[in-house]
């Protein structure tokens, strides 16, 4: 599948407490819908599909909540298209699809929920690499 387009439609973040101890952070990725869009935006014989998401980063114990929603379009060959939709009406997904799929929302979503963490002084959500003296 060709990535097409990405957009966030909602962006929230609430911080209750700067108390970080016990700190769990747990992530979650929601699929709502997906379904074909109609355009005359390709001139091959691809068609679009739009996929809805919600990314959420929960701090607990109540400490901090970033949920982040928005769409990925994506363009393939009618036959495949067709064989996405099928599977979304039970609500299932391939699994190489998936996690494709997975893999540009957590790419997005990531780079903008590292930046809203440090706007309100949250811990990361995901550890970046850093330096350390070596030992002797």
């Amino acid at each position: 599948m060709k990535f097409i387009g990405f957009n966030f439609n909602k962006i929230n973040i609430e911080k209750n407490s700067t108390n970080f101890k016990d700190l769990k952070i747990k992530t979650n990725i929601n699929i709502s819908e997906i379904k074909e869009i109609k355009s005359n935006f390709l001139k091959s014989n691809e068609e679009l599909i739009n996929i809805q998401f919600t990314y959420n980063i929960n701090y607990n114990p109540k400490i901090a909540k970033i949920e982040l929603s928005g769409n990925v379009i994506l363009a393939d060959k009618p036959k495949i298209i067709k064989e996405v939709l099928k599977k979304w009406e039970d609500k299932k997904m391939e699994e190489e699809f998936k996690i494709n799929l997975f893999n540009i929302i957590l790419r997005k979503s990531n780079l903008k929920a590292m930046q809203l963490e440090d706007e309100m002084n949250l811990p990361l959500h995901i550890s970046l690499p850093f330096l350390k003296k070596e030992s002797k």
